[in-house]
């Protein structure tokens, strides 16, 4: 049966008539998605406007309109009908009340929902004015029957009415929005969500259509529509699942409606909402902060209309990192940003835009997404540096991560993530998708980086913990081999992926092994120490297991199980201490570092040289050898202030410290005095090195006193403008006990800022220490420092001493 024959047999036979074309049309299993809806609309646009001419007779100046979804053409299967019965006030009340009586009845007839109402235009646009669901209804205004000009100039109106009043309306709308998910959660990540009210839903999308609507601001519409339909569709097949008017896509009709579209089962029903749902939320978060971003820029305009004698205002842009730039309170690429040559730019922006707790913009990851070159296998170093700095960003992480993720840029970064993107977790312990929950652990375990000697490791574990859930079988023996092809991809050395690997297999091992089994057997400790094999995975290994528990849920936490869970850590680590291990030899020095600290121990001041470092070239014909960063190697001869003194130049000159080693020469016979050797890895923030003769002319003046680094250090900070940036744990110094026997081994934890090596310097000469050696090194934003350090006589520190000088170090750093 044709559509048309449809119609007309509704129209032939009243509503008895409708009701029987209706369901028919729903039985059709031909016919599904926007033709059964579009279908379905213009049925019932037919039989109402037959009941509106059959009651209308000769009244004019009144119009029937249907409003809502109703208005666009949406109708499921139970959808609600949403009617205006519009008048222009000149017919008799009576006859108007009858008119309405004629087409309400038959609607309630059928047990169909109905939404009515019946008013002038006036009392229309008033009650829009007061009641903002109201005005959003009236926008999707359509015409059913009845005077046409009188449907047009309302339209028209509210229209008018709902731009003119878009800088009062739309902020209420937000809230709205924000009100509504707070009360309905995500849902991209509910197992039983509601497809309507839950944030990235129907209702949702509907407000989008309203900002567009009001010409202020625009949603990112690609994929948008399709994921709005994906949404009907899976509302259709609800409705026609239950027979009941219901939104919620409950645990128990999930398979009926996964068959009813056709779909393998129920966990493809629920990744496909979850897609839906999460562009449907990024295009409502781009677009609500375009909205804040217009509304500010009208606020300040006049102003700066009148500060610029009536020039048009430049936006100010303010470096983050090399071709990345602030702008509008967005992350946007630099003007000399060149993605097509610089494959490391998506995760740099990335890394920096968390760092500054600052939204990528889109247009800048469209701009990423449509132009820059992959990564080489493996990764060079500054690209797995900028992705710890992502991980390691907290909270900040995810909007940042999500922007990449809407574009996909992770999955091209990452293969392996597809796999696990949107995958529900039919767990109640579970409150995330798979891939939210692998972030959710990176920013949980963001907060423990100061627990641990290797913050890069604990943040790339937390990213990969789960990454073996897109495959049959054991998720934690998948999840190895996996971890160990993405370890290696983005490169990480052989040692640094048997960790990892070993990370990902045993995640669950702690957590499982403190709450099943008894802690008391021997044998029981032994097995989870042979599985750790070290003391620093195994150190990582807690953190992570506590990452993961609290990014779980509520209920996978708690006091009792990390008590448990300490207990075990504690007596695993017991047995796989042993013997303590002897001293390292100090490594003999380069003839370069002779010659350089022969030189220094002549001139009686500092010596330095710089050596770039390079990766190979890419197998591609037009690849460049990618920059590691530069050696620079400073020989001095031995006095106080060293270690601050040549951090703090290098933090003035914009230099980041990457590795550094600190240690004492022995000069070769007929050569006097002693010289520092100081081994450091740097790069330039932004732009090119300085270069070697002015870096020593400013070492000159630092190590005697006439170059105020900390105020040069402190200016600079002040010139900058302040940011919200993402709130870092607070640093952490401990003194490791047994880590040598010729010096006190103090260990800071914090994360890097400019001028972080040079406070760390200051304070330990302050504490009337002797720096001598020190193993600095940066992961991601995390500074890990080692410093060996004596009393004046070149003896350890006692321990009450040793503690103090750790305290004091501490405090300097907390304020």
């Amino acid at each position: 049966m044709t559509s048309t024959d449809v119609r007309t047999e509704a129209e032939d036979s009243g509503p008895s008539g409708y009701a029987a074309a209706r369901l028919r049309l729903l039985q059709e299993e031909a016919r599904s998605g926007p033709p059964r809806r579009a279908a379905l609309a213009e049925l019932t646009d037919d039989w109402l406007s037959g009941l509106f001419d059959a009651g209308a007779d000769k009244l004019r100046g009144i119009s029937l309109v249907a409003v809502g979804g109703y208005g666009r053409g949406e109708l499921s299967p139970r959808s609600d009908l949403d009617l205006l019965l519009l008048h222009d006030g000149s017919a008799d009340p009576g006859a108007v009340a009858s008119l309405a009586d004629r087409i309400w009845y038959p609607i309630w007839d059928l047990g169909l929902d109905l939404d009515h109402s019946v008013r002038t235009p006036a009392e229309a646009r008033k009650t829009a004015g007061e009641d903002l669901k109201v005005q959003l209804g009236l926008l999707d205004a359509r015409h059913l029957a009845g005077d046409l000009g009188l449907t047009a100039g309302l339209r028209t109106a509210v229209l008018a009415d709902w731009r003119n009043q878009a800088p009062k309306r739309l902020p209420e709308l937000q809230e709205l929005c924000a009100e509504r998910a707070e009360r309905q959660g995500e849902l991209q990540f509910l197992l039983e969500p509601d497809l309507k009210e839950a944030r990235g839903g129907l209702r949702d999308a509907t407000a989008l259509r309203a900002v567009a609507a009001s010409w202020l601001a625009d949603a990112p519409r690609e994929g948008l529509a399709d994921a709005r339909r994906r949404l009907l569709d899976v509302r259709d097949a609800l409705h026609l699942a239950t027979g009941r008017a219901t939104d919620r896509l409950s645990l128990q009709e999930q398979d009926q409606v996964a068959a009813e579209l056709g779909l393998l089962d129920a966990d493809t029903l629920l990744r496909q909402v979850y897609e839906a749902a999460r562009v449907v939320s990024y295009a409502s978060d781009v677009t609500w902060r375009e909205v804040g971003r217009v509304l500010r820029s009208r606020a300040v305009r006049p102003r700066l209309r009148a500060m610029l004698g009536g020039g048009k205002p430049t936006a100010e842009r303010s470096p983050l990192a090399e071709g990345v730039v602030e702008q509008d309170g967005e992350v946007v690429l630099a003007r000399a940003a060149r993605p097509d040559r610089d494959p490391v730019l998506p995760l740099r922006a990335a890394a920096a835009a968390a760092q500054a707790g600052l939204p990528l913009s889109l247009h800048a990851v469209r701009r990423m997404a449509a132009g820059v070159r992959p990564l080489p296998t493996p990764w060079p170093a500054e690209a797995r540096e900028q992705l710890v700095t992502l991980l390691g960003s907290g909270p900040s992480t995810i909007e940042v991560w999500e922007a990449l993720e809407a574009e996909g840029l992770i999955t091209r970064l990452l293969p392996d993530w597809e796999r696990v993107r949107c995958r529900p977790q039919r767990n109640a312990v579970h409150i995330w998708t798979v891939d939210r929950h692998l972030i959710e652990t990176a920013v949980r375990a963001a907060e423990f980086t100061r627990r641990v000697h290797r913050p890069d490791l604990l943040l790339v574990s937390a990213l990969l913990h789960d990454i073996g859930k897109g495959w049959p079988g054991d998720h934690s023996v998948a999840g190895e081999i996996i971890a160990r092809d993405v370890a290696a991809r983005i490169g990480f050395d052989r040692s640094d992926v048997a960790v990892l690997a070993t990370l990902v297999r045993h995640h669950l091992l702690l957590v499982e092994t403190a709450t099943r089994r008894d802690l008391e057997d021997p044998a029981t400790v032994r097995s989870v120490a042979e599985a750790v094999g070290s003391q620093g995975t195994l150190e990582l290994l807690h953190a992570l297991t506590e990452a993961d528990a609290l990014a779980t849920g509520p209920a996978a936490w708690s006091s009792w199980r990390a008590s448990l869970v300490a207990d075990l850590v504690k007596r695993v680590s017991a047995v796989l201490a042993g013997d303590t291990p002897e001293e390292p030899e100090a490594a003999a020095p380069t003839a370069e570092q002779e010659r350089l600290a022969i030189e220094a121990a002549r001139t009686g001041g500092p010596v330095l040289a710089l050596r770039a470092q390079t990766e190979p070239p890419t197998e591609e014909p037009s690849g460049d050898p990618e920059p590691l960063g530069v050696e620079l190697l400073i020989a001095v001869p031995d006095q106080e202030g060293v270690l601050p003194a040549v951090a703090g130049v290098l933090a003035m000159h914009r230099l980041t410290v990457r590795t550094a080693e600190l240690r004492a020469l022995e000069l070769p016979d007929g050569v006097s005095g002693s010289v520092l050797l100081l081994d450091w890895r740097v790069a330039a923030e932004y732009g090119s090195l300085p270069q070697a003769a002015r870096l020593r002319a400013d070492l000159v003046r630092a190590l005697d006193g006439s170059l105020d680094i900390a105020g040069r250090l402190a200016e600079r900070d002040a010139a900058y403008p302040r940011r919200r940036g993402i709130v870092a744990p607070p640093a952490r110094v401990s003194v490791a006990s047994a880590a040598s026997r010729l010096a006190t081994v103090i260990e800071v934890r914090a994360h890097d800022a400019p001028g972080l090596l040079h406070r760390i310097g200051r304070a330990l000469e302050e504490a009337q220490v002797r720096v001598r050696s020190a193993h600095v090194s940066t992961l991601g934003a995390n500074a890990v420092d080692a410093f060996y350090v004596t009393g004046p006589e070149g003896a350890p520190l006692p321990g009450e001493q040793a503690a103090s000088v750790a305290r004091a170090l501490e405090d300097t750093l907390r304020e």
